[in-house]
């Protein structure tokens, strides 16, 4: 697992399930919701400031994702992708990047596709079960509680970022 992540150079990350919990909350006025967990939040920053990529594509088109990936900074975002390896595949043309060189975090049997193609593939701990036959790593937290930070870690340290992008918290 090791030698994978010390090759990775891109986290694309599944939105719903894996960002978020899952849940998608409209209000009597149609407005859309979605809790996202500010430690994956800081996670995806500290990857970016070590040089990774973060991208996002997700199953469905949300105002929201959007309005999170502006503020976090992710600039390669697809939304209402059902097929998955059609914006993977610009995303990899954009960026000049093989397979070995992408992480993907998905949580369902639609994200299938991806997990088998990309170099390290990753699920939240409540990811449907025929995802983890997929998945090299299985996050002890759930989708939007914490699962996306533990693959961020995970890479920073494995490729000896983790000191780097944490020491101006022990100053």
């Amino acid at each position: 697992m090791e030698e994978r992540l010390k090759k990775i150079k891109l986290l694309i990350l599944d939105v719903d399930g894996v960002m978020t919990d899952g849940r998608i909350i409209f209000d009597s006025n149609g407005v859309e919701s979605k809790f996202f967990n500010v430690k994956d939040g800081h996670g995806i920053k500290m990857l970016q400031r070590s040089g990774i990529e973060v991208g996002i594509i997700s199953g469905r088109e949300s105002q929201v994702v959007y309005n999170r990936a502006v503020e976090l900074g992710i600039g390669q975002v697809y939304q209402k992708s059902l097929d998955k390896l059609v914006p993977y595949r610009q995303m990899l043309e954009a960026t000049g990047l093989t397979d070995e060189q992408v992480a993907f975090m998905g949580d369902d049997v639609i994200d299938i596709p991806l997990l088998k193609r990309v170099g390290f593939a990753a699920a939240p701990a409540d990811a449907v079960c025929e995802v983890y036959e997929f998945a090299q790593f299985v996050a002890k937290n759930r989708g939007g509680w914490g699962a996306v930070r533990e693959v961020c870690d995970l890479i920073l340290k494995a490729q000896g970022n983790w000191e780097t992008v944490t020491s101006r918290y022990y100053v």
